[in-house]
């Protein structure tokens, strides 16, 4: 009782006020709308028009591919550590790992408008890719740096538990009878990993949804999130019913997303047990 108490004071009552904010008419001028405001369905009109619906394409394109280079790029990470045989070698990864979580998102974000930048390997990268340092692509490729940098060691730490668990002889068995080395790990290594791959995608995907700091330094203005106009339409202009409105759809996007996915994944892969 006591737990379910502090459940309903700290997430459910605030998001019910949200939601209630959401459906009341704002008035230029005011902050916030009224307490008598009356209740419209204006604020969810609005999202509609197609310069709200680019902030959640933006969003989603972003989540998802960055998600997936995620999964690439951590996996590798995760499986040799869970088969490095030296114990201290294993420890000093992982608390490289979990120490780049802890690492400042200021920090790092300030670190790779640094690194990146007009001061830094702007002018290579850029002509090495043939492209403008100051165009829409290159800003987008910074900001899924700044994604990547952020996510893959939360990543690669959720699968080296899953990884972990795996019982190496499998694939050595499947080496035995004349698979080769990548035929072992695409057809046993990696369905036995569904499970934490899926999770990993999705706590990637859920922290893309809900990033703000690195579109709003690194994107320049030319890349924005959905975080960034929930921001804007609470602080710059005071319009909470919109941004309120805003906030909610974002929500259930996400979670028919995140659940839709979860179940075909589970459907085609997995059992019932470790359905999200």
């Amino acid at each position: 009782m006591p737990g379910f108490a502090l459940f309903l004071a700290f997430l459910a009552l605030p998001l019910a006020n949200v939601v209630d904010e959401s459906f009341r008419l704002f008035e230029p001028g005011r902050i916030g709308s009224a307490k008598d405001a009356p209740y419209t369905l204006l604020n969810y009109r609005e999202i509609l028009q197609p310069s709200y619906l680019k902030y959640f394409v933006e969003t989603f394109k972003f989540g998802v591919l960055s998600s997936l280079i995620v999964l690439l790029v951590s996996f590798p990470i995760a499986y040799a550590i869970a088969r490095q045989p030296s114990p201290l070698i294993r420890k000093l990864a992982v608390g490289f790992l979990i120490g780049m979580m802890f690492l400042s998102t200021l920090v790092r974000v300030n670190a790779l408008q640094l690194t990146f930048g007009p001061t830094g390997y702007a002018p290579f990268l850029a002509g090495l890719l043939n492209v403008s340092p100051s165009g829409r692509f290159y800003t987008e490729l910074v900001v899924t740096f700044g994604l990547l940098h952020y996510l893959i060691p939360i990543s690669a730490l959720t699968l080296l538990g899953n990884i972990q668990n795996l019982n190496p002889k499998l694939v050595e068995a499947s080496q035995v009878l004349g698979a080769s080395r990548l035929r072992s790990h695409l057809s046993i290594t990696l369905p036995l990993c569904v499970p934490g791959l899926l999770s990993a995608f999705l706590i990637c995907f859920t922290l893309c949804l809900s990033a703000f700091v690195i579109p709003m330094i690194l994107g320049k203005g030319k890349v924005l999130f959905v975080s960034n106009l929930i921001y804007a339409r609470f602080s710059e202009i005071a319009n909470y019913p919109s941004g309120s409105a805003v906030a909610i759809v974002m929500l259930i996007v996400s979670l028919i997303t995140i659940y839709g996915l979860t179940w075909v994944v589970s459907k085609r892969y997995g059992a019932p047990g470790w359905t999200l």
